[in-house]
């Protein structure tokens, strides 16, 4: 979507361009699911650190000086750690934030410590694997994922990461709730295989390509709208999501539909919604009726 509307704006014929930066922003969201992830290892390091220093105290305390160590034990933490596809590519991309900011891991650090899950967590010191990861996914959930403080640090570091924060957080819960006990963690899939990745070429270019057509339905109906009167956004939506009905014949219809709602929920305006959801409605049965829709499958309609 934001690919088309810049390329429409600028008025450029330059699709290679557009079509690197495209796979360019998507590859960088990866950099941020690491992020996200080398973050839990972090925060555990600067805890470790805190309590080794604290033992090393003069006239330290029984506690300090026997602390407990649940926190730092979790195996989830542990197997985070020792992922060789996750430190592979914090090497091999200079993913180095964390050593360089590392304000933002004392002040999450400090959140988790002052939570009613973390003090429910360590009030034992013996804990199950299933404990450990419930226990991390809770504090993902509600200190990590909803901090405006990091998402601000996200956004100053990759404007394109501001839209991918939400798509990311919940990469990351997906992959953390798949950690097996004795197991080797590795990195989830950006693409879930090629056809994937091409799907992202293919939708831009037939958009791009088939704008002014796809905008003739469009005005077709909404003959009491003046196409310059309706949101730039929408209109980006609803071109999209013509050229699913008429140029991807194994995406269902109502798929599509419901997707394109969803993201004009985020981008466009409070009415956007409704509007879509009518002008497909009307378009999807002209296509129907005029058996210009051609899906493959059952239920796809």
């Amino acid at each position: 979507m934001q690919s088309v509307y810049a390329l429409l704006q600028s008025k450029s014929d330059n699709l290679n361009k557009e079509e690197k930066f495209l796979y360019a922003s998507i590859d960088k969201m990866y950099d941020l699911y690491v992020l996200i992830l080398c973050l839990l290892v972090e925060v555990r390091d600067m805890e470790r650190n805190h309590i080794e220093i604290s033992k090393k105290k003069f006239l330290a305390t029984p506690q300090e000086l026997k602390p407990n160590t649940k926190f730092i034990d979790n195996q989830v933490f542990k197997l985070l750690d020792e992922s060789a596809s996750l430190n592979e590519y914090l090497v091999n991309n200079n993913l180095n934030y964390w050593k360089l900011d590392s304000e933002y891991i004392n002040e999450i650090l400090k959140l988790i410590k002052e939570s009613a899950a973390y003090a429910s967590y360590m009030e034992t010191e013996v804990t199950t694997f299933k404990e450990d990861v419930a226990f991390v996914e809770t504090i993902f959930k509600e200190i990590i994922a909803p901090n405006e403080k990091l998402a601000e640090y996200f956004e100053d570091k990759h404007i394109s990461w501001v839209d991918d924060i939400p798509f990311v957080n919940t990469w990351v819960v997906k992959s953390l709730s798949q950690i097996k006990p004795n197991s080797i963690f590795k990195l989830g899939k950006l693409y879930k295989d090629d056809e994937d990745k091409q799907f992202v070429l293919d939708l831009f270019r037939k958009v791009v390509l088939n704008h002014k057509e796809l905008e003739k339905d469009i005005v077709d109906k909404t003959p009491n709208w003046d196409a310059e009167r309706i949101a730039e956004i929408d209109m980006i939506l609803i071109k999209m999501a013509i050229c699913e009905f008429l140029k991807f014949p194994s995406i269902p219809t109502r798929v599509t539909i419901n997707e394109y709602i969803e993201i004009s929920k985020d981008y466009s305006t409070n009415k956007s919604s409704f509007f879509i959801n009518g002008v497909l409605d009307k378009i999807l049965k002209d296509l129907t009726t005029s058996k210009r829709l051609n899906k493959i499958g059952r239920g796809l309609l």
